[in-house]
């Protein structure tokens, strides 16, 4: 499964308000679900968060993978955002996020959710591609960065 399979370039912005934690999931949560036929942003945010109170989804260098399974989606969807301003996301190592790589899972699908979570991170690991989406000045841009440097 590549990158492109499961990221339309619709689900990119790159310039999207922060203000919180929490505001960042509930924007994330009604922005996937305009996109999402079958699960509402409710829900969404509920499985967000839910994920969330398991330990912080912040994996460091000012990145954060939030991500669920859920019953009601029907194919894996993911969104790529880049914050105007960082946030907290209690991320492991302290620092605030402003790149977000979000990951919505249908329930039973648990092998290609833990593939292409390994395939952003590995992805989101590399400084030099951190550094490229940080610069980034459009939504196009943004997402040309990520399905190029991920192999598609």
């Amino acid at each position: 499964m590549k990158l492109t399979d499961v990221l339309p370039p619709e689900n990119v912005v790159a310039d999207a308000p922060g203000g919180s934690k929490k505001r960042v999931l509930e924007n994330l949560s009604s922005f996937l679900s305009e996109r999402m036929d079958t699960v509402t942003a409710d829900e969404l945010y509920q499985g967000l968060l839910s994920r969330e109170r398991l330990g912080s989804t912040g994996i460091g260098e000012g990145v954060a993978i939030p991500h669920c399974r859920l019953g009601g989606c029907e194919k894996i969807t993911a969104a790529l955002i880049k914050l105007q301003e960082p946030v907290d996301f209690d991320a492991i190592d302290g620092e605030e996020v402003d790149l977000i790589f979000a990951l919505i899972v249908p329930e039973e699908q648990n092998d290609q959710h833990l593939q292409i979570l390994s395939a952003i991170a590995e992805l989101l690991q590399d400084e030099t591609v951190r550094n490229q989406l940080r610069g980034a000045d459009s939504n196009d841009a943004l997402y040309r960065i990520a399905v190029t440097d991920s192999g598609g």
